[in-house]
């Protein structure tokens, strides 16, 4: 007769362990129910206290630090008193959960709202269906804010990208590649608002001889009479206002550019040098294949940027003199003249422009292994 078989020893023991106690259930809803009381006793104690403003902005960082902490520190904790196969399943989402729901509720419930307030009139009182949309492609400022955007997504994006990739080519075979990257670069750390500010006084014209323009003050050095860059010469002055953008951006896309560009295999190019290829067949038919995914990457997010421009707009010429464009409307809907469905509208018709390119963007990062 065969013997009978006999369990491995510690088997049970094993799956006990497996099993997941009601004690560990409650300690998890406990914890999180507890950092939920405890977080929004404090949000009322700020919000209604009468503190001193600095020690109540003191005390608020201290509680945005030390309250980050314990949440995590409390919710990882209660995710190990469960067993292996479900700890390693859960914490995870111990850490991304508290992110995703901050974003779900400062990104996808506005614009949910936005949304439905897209389909109200300007009180939004009364349901007005596709009204608004409809409106939007027949009004004639409209009609100019679109042909702007279009201008900053093409020009702009092309002049920094084209720009950027030359530049990072040329400065990778310079001895002075750290100085001058960095001189390029530069602009980036800067805000668009300032940026506006420094073009504005670059711009600036006055009537009669005494220019404090930069660009004014060298067009009447060389005899040239002043103009009103941003303000006269229609549609010119959109070109003006999208060389700031190009002025911040090429930084942007040349460092992309050039790491890109670094790892492109040396003996490629040297074997395509030995076979009597010039430089410029072996940037065309090397480099810029090679770094395809790359240029895809840069331009696709210099067109969100395109897209969604309002800054410089604004401190350069508030939308005026024909260089409104949809952000800008939609600031002048929305807030100054309160018209809170065609407002709304714009919005989303902004948004339902993003979103394709961001959708290019994200399948980009898959491909390269970002997902």
């Amino acid at each position: 007769m065969d013997a009978p078989i006999r369990p491995e020893p510690g088997t049970a023991a094993t799956q006990a362990k497996q099993r997941i106690s009601g004690r560990a259930v409650l300690l998890s809803l406990g914890v999180l129910l507890a950092n939920l009381v405890i977080n929004g006793l404090i949000f009322l104690f700020f919000r209604d206290s009468t503190l001193n403003p600095l020690l109540t902005a003191v005390l608020a960082v201290l509680w945005g630090v030390l309250g980050v902490y314990l949440i995590y520190y409390t919710l990882t904790w209660a995710v190990e008193q469960y067993p292996d196969r479900i700890r390693r399943q859960v914490l995870p989402y111990v850490f991304i959960g508290p992110a995703v729901l901050i974003l779900g509720w400062l990104l996808i419930l506005p614009a949910l709202r936005t949304l439905y307030l897209s389909f109200f009139n300007a009180s939004s009182e009364k349901f007005v269906g596709l009204g608004n949309y409809a409106a939007i492609f027949s009004d004639r400022l409209m009609a100019t804010a679109l042909r702007n955007n279009l201008l900053w997504v093409f020009v702009g994006t092309l002049a920094c990208v084209c720009f950027g990739l030359l530049i990072a080519i040329l400065a990778d075979r310079s001895s002075y590649e750290r100085i001058a990257k960095s001189i390029i670069f530069m602009p980036m750390a800067i805000s668009f608002v300032a940026a506006g500010v420094i073009w504005k006084f670059v711009y600036y014209y006055q009537p009669g001889d005494e220019q404090i323009g930069l660009l004014n003050a060298i067009v009447t050095y060389f005899g040239g009479e002043p103009q009103a860059w941003t303000s006269m010469l229609q549609p010119w002055n959109n070109f003006f206002l999208i060389i700031i953008l190009i002025w911040m951006q090429t930084g942007f896309a040349m460092v992309i550019f050039s790491a890109a560009i670094k790892g492109v295999p040396e003996d490629i190019m040297e074997a395509a040098r030995v076979d009597g290829a010039g430089e410029v067949k072996i940037f065309f038919g090397i480099m810029i294949p090679y770094i395809s995914t790359t240029i895809l990457t840069v331009t696709t997010t210099i067109i969100v940027f395109t897209l969604k421009i309002f800054d410089v707009v604004m401190v350069m010429t508030g939308g005026q003199y024909d260089t409104e464009v949809v952000a800008t409307q939609f600031y002048r809907q929305f807030f100054m003249y309160r018209n809170f469905g065609y407002g709304s509208t714009l919005a989303i018709v902004l948004l339902i422009a993003v979103l394709p390119v961001i959708l290019i963007n994200l399948r980009q990062f898959r491909k390269q292994g970002g997902f």
